[in-house]
């Protein structure tokens, strides 16, 4: 049984690795080693993370996928959240995470068949309750900016975001010497959709 620890923050601006501590306190506190950490900085309200299936690929049945929170995991939609939770349960990978105590007794407990499998029952209930909340959380959040938003363009204060006029030249002159769109991605952090947009300043 190995524990890989996944962290993750949802823009480069914020520190994906600043509950690595905690992990690794917690951890030691049940008698445990993290043997790999996996970080990224993707939204948890999509699946296109590449470090998070790169845990799952890399894990073994039994193997504990160790999180500070369950919003670090997921804030996905309810179909999306189905399609994730169903790749960890056929790689039989077990979620515990830091605010989530029913699973805390997964990580070490020695239990019958039915011990086991009611733990299982009540952590998969919790886990979804967690999820659905972080989903919900993030839907607020995204309402109240967008409702902030509007009511600035009203009031004629809200002029959006400024241009990072020195990064988008540098990702014109790079589109203009024919570097593919993955490359100036994985090297400037930027969008596909900012990318389209100076795509047709060239």
């Amino acid at each position: 049984m190995f524990v890989r620890a996944y962290l993750r923050a949802s823009t480069k601006e914020q520190d994906a690795e600043r509950a690595k501590v905690d992990l690794k306190t917690f951890a030691q506190d049940k008698g445990l080693t993290i043997a790999a950490t996996y970080v990224e900085n993707e939204s948890g309200a999509s699946l296109q993370r590449p470090e998070l299936f790169r845990l799952l690929s890399d894990c073994q049945a039994g193997d504990i996928l160790l999180i500070e929170q369950v919003d670090r995991l997921s804030r996905l939609n309810a179909t999306d959240w189905d399609r994730l939770k169903r790749e960890i349960d056929d790689r039989k990978v077990r979620v515990v995470a830091l605010d989530l105590p029913t699973s805390h007794t997964m990580m070490t407990a020695k239990s019958d068949e039915f011990t086991g499998r009611m733990f299982a029952a009540i952590n998969g209930m919790m886990l979804d309750m967690l999820a659905a909340i972080a989903r919900k959380d993030y839907e607020d959040r995204r309402r109240r900016q967008s409702q902030g938003i509007e009511k600035a363009r009203r009031s004629g204060l809200y002029r959006g975001r400024p241009e990072d006029a020195k990064r988008n030249a540098a990702i014109v002159k790079m589109l203009k010497d024919g570097q593919s769109w993955n490359s100036i991605v994985s090297a400037t952090g930027c969008s596909r959709s900012t990318l389209s947009r100076l795509a047709k300043r060239t």
